[in-house]
């Protein structure tokens, strides 16, 4: 579950994480009139999806006319195909510099992941292609509750070497850090992110944007969770689009994400219902789709043997069934090769329809 930046936030805050003063949520620029604002203000679009600074849904402005006219402007912004109806309203924060700090978990191992960069406010992907030697990344598959010293210090040090800071901003540096990861054990996070984490001019450390992702199989004991945010269920939100599935989309046909596809049945279970079914539609001669995935889990061994003998007796109904079985093939190939599969299929029908 994506949580929005206003939550995040409020998150962070609850972890001791320093954040910019909020002062609320509006729906329209009339609401500005019932907020204790001192200007200048930051105005920023609440919706799941990134880009929103490039896509003009984060504004900053000097005062009441101003904030009511760049309110009405992002409030009619529609952001990669999703319309903005609430906006956060923050202080502005005096910015002598920006990082990234960012923490999720390993596609293959699950490890915990920690990742920084002196280079803040752009996309972590970018920097990663263009200057990788500009991110420190750290696998910690030990996955202790509390982050150890020792890497607390080695990226409060890289970052303040980066952003050639004092000892006063690398402590402050160093307790963001630490936070920032108790945050992500103690809420179940699938990714926590601060990108810009800002240097304020009094060298401290301040969260100036919040991205939290909870595990959805972990929400059944973050009742805590939804009783600081207000909220009173698990909200089932699709409208953040991962390139995969904005590739797809694009592409005209249906993806589904692999992380909620085979549950928690056994891959004998699972194997067999999926094999079954291809059959029953070849012998109907129903439309056939291909199938990409990766098969890890419970009963993996008989799974396996199961799929290698049904392939070898009904070798055209199952042609295009792919199935990665067990770890030596990482998630995120399987997911690329999907896509790939996706497209061929796609070119050949429209190949077959000019004819």
């Amino acid at each position: 579950m994506r949580l929005y930046e206003y939550e995040a936030k409020k998150v962070f805050g609850s972890m001791g994480l320093t954040i910019p003063k909020q002062y609320g949520v509006i729906h329209s620029p009339d609401d500005l009139k019932g907020l204790d604002l001192t200007y200048p203000v930051m105005l920023k679009s609440m919706v799941l999806i990134g880009g929103r600074g490039k896509a003009g849904g984060i504004k900053k402005a000097k005062d009441l006319a101003e904030a009511k006219s760049k309110a009405a402007d992002i409030l009619k912004l529609v952001i990669k195909g999703y319309p903005v109806d609430t906006l956060l309203v923050e202080e502005v924060a005096n910015e002598a510099g920006a990082c990234y700090l960012g923490i999720t978990t390993h596609p293959a191992t699950f490890n915990v992941i920690m990742m920084a960069s002196a280079e803040g406010g752009v996309d972590i992907e970018t920097i990663a292609l263009e200057k990788p030697e500009a991110i420190l990344k750290k696998e910690i598959p030990e996955n202790n509750m509390e982050l150890p010293e020792d890497l607390a210090e080695e990226f409060a040090k890289f970052l303040n070497t980066g952003l050639k800071g004092n000892e006063k901003l690398k402590a402050s540096l160093k307790d963001a850090i630490k936070k920032l990861y108790a945050t992500f054990q103690a809420f179940d996070c699938k990714t926590a992110e601060i990108n810009p984490l800002i240097v304020t001019t009094d060298n401290i450390a301040v969260a100036a944007d919040a991205k939290v992702v909870i595990d959805d199989n972990a929400l059944y004991r973050q009742g805590g969770l939804f009783e600081l945010l207000g909220i009173a269920e698990a909200r089932h939100d699709v409208s953040e689009l991962t390139k995969d599935e904005q590739r797809a989309r694009d592409g005209g046909f249906k993806y589904v994400d692999p992380s909620r596809f085979g549950g928690i049945s056994s891959c004998d279970t699972f194997i067999k219902g999926t094999i079954k079914a291809l059959r029953d539609r070849f012998a109907k001669g129903q439309r056939m789709l291909p199938i990409v995935g990766r098969m890890v889990g419970t009963d993996l061994p008989s799974a396996r043997e199961f799929l290698q003998k049904a392939k070898i007796e009904t070798p055209e109904a199952l042609k295009d069934l792919d199935i990665a079985v067990g770890n030596e093939k990482i998630m995120a190939d399987v997911i690329k090769d999907g896509i790939a599969k996706g497209f061929e299929v796609k070119q050949a029908q429209a190949a077959t329809a000019s004819k």
